[in-house]
């Protein structure tokens, strides 16, 4: 009797993580800045993984990041063409989740890190085909994408998903979620994310 093939995941997430970061003054840069004895991005991937919702890919492209034990079976994409914005990267992201067979996606930011692996799930169970984390009201990361979507995305400039939403209004579900989206843009945000962190 023959034996079956694995069934493809369902679900895989997507942590961009290619930006220059040009904003964030500090003495590095800030997806390597360290707060609570982890850098920004290895609180945001460490989120993504303690989710337990399917594969992930992280794409980087303009600083090599640290690879944690945890992220053994991530998969690292290297976005060659990341100054042209992020639409490039999260692109790099879809063509590896179509590769794989994933039905959809769950798009997150990797100088995101309060954003805690419940939060990850909640948007990962949305029945719709177009899903958005809201914190207090308020729009912000992760973004569930289904592969009928993926085509519709710009391939260009530095919106990322965000026309997507905007164009499929009724489509679009918003789901409270605990824990908070703000992301490392400048040097300041640091003294914010440590206190978030720390609290949760």
């Amino acid at each position: 009797m023959p034996v079956s093939e694995p069934s493809a995941p369902a679900l895989g997430i997507v942590l961009l993580a290619a930006g220059s970061g040009s904003r964030f003054l500090g003495a590095e840069h800030k997806l390597l800045t360290r707060v609570e004895g982890k850098s920004i991005f290895e609180w945001a991937l460490q989120h993504a993984i303690d989710s337990y919702i399917g594969p992930i890919a992280v794409v980087y492209g303009a600083v090599d990041l640290p690879r944690p034990p945890s992220a053994q079976n991530v998969t690292y994409l290297h976005n060659s063409d990341w100054q042209s914005g992020m639409a490039s990267s999260v692109h790099c992201g879809l063509h590896w989740a179509t590769s794989i067979g994933l039905q959809s996606v769950v798009i997150g930011l990797g100088d995101q890190p309060c954003i805690p692996p419940s939060a990850w799930n909640a948007v990962a169970k949305s029945p719709s085909p177009l899903a958005v984390a809201t914190y207090q009201g308020v729009r912000a990361n992760p973004v569930k994408i289904h592969a009928e979507f993926f085509s519709h995305i710009p391939t260009t400039g530095d919106i990322g998903a965000r026309s997507l939403l905007r164009s499929h209004p009724e489509l679009v579900a918003e789901v409270p979620c605990s824990g908070s989206g703000i992301d490392v843009d400048r040097a300041q945000d640091i003294d914010r994310v440590a206190t978030c962190i720390h609290e949760s």
